[in-house]
């Protein structure tokens, strides 16, 4: 399983790359092969500002449909438009290709938060 160790992860199974006070997000190895074929990923929330642990949109599998979680609170100022078209580039690459949004980060201290890969392997059993 792949969980590069330059990342941050959350409970949820979401990942997080933090470059100066913006956040790129997406889902984790593990999420996608929990979930299956990805058929869409919704992104409503663009533009908007949450607070951590709100939904900021959807991940849709075959068999189910998952909110999806923002790890860290700020403004939404990016969607991967390229999901529209091709949701299957979070089976694929979910770490490249499939990210899924991008935050303006409100709160830096709260990255302080997040699980280093370490933690999550533990987390997941990996």
């Amino acid at each position: 399983m792949n969980i590069p160790a330059n990342l941050k992860y959350t409970k949820d199974h979401e990942w997080v790359s933090i470059e100066g006070d913006i956040a790129t997000v997406g889902i984790t190895d593990f999420a996608q092969k929990e979930l299956g074929d990805i058929v869409y990923v919704e992104v409503e929330t663009l533009d908007q500002s949450l607070e951590k642990d709100e939904v900021f949109g959807t991940v849709e599998a075959v068999k189910t449909v998952s909110d999806l979680f923002l790890p860290i609170a700020g403004e939404i100022i990016a969607f991967n438009d390229a999901l529209e078209s091709n949701p299957e580039s979070v089976n694929s690459d979910p770490y490249g290709a499939g990210w899924m949004i991008k935050v303006k980060i409100a709160n830096m201290v709260e990255v302080d938060g997040l699980l280093s890969s370490d933690s999550y392997k533990e987390l997941i059993g990996a």
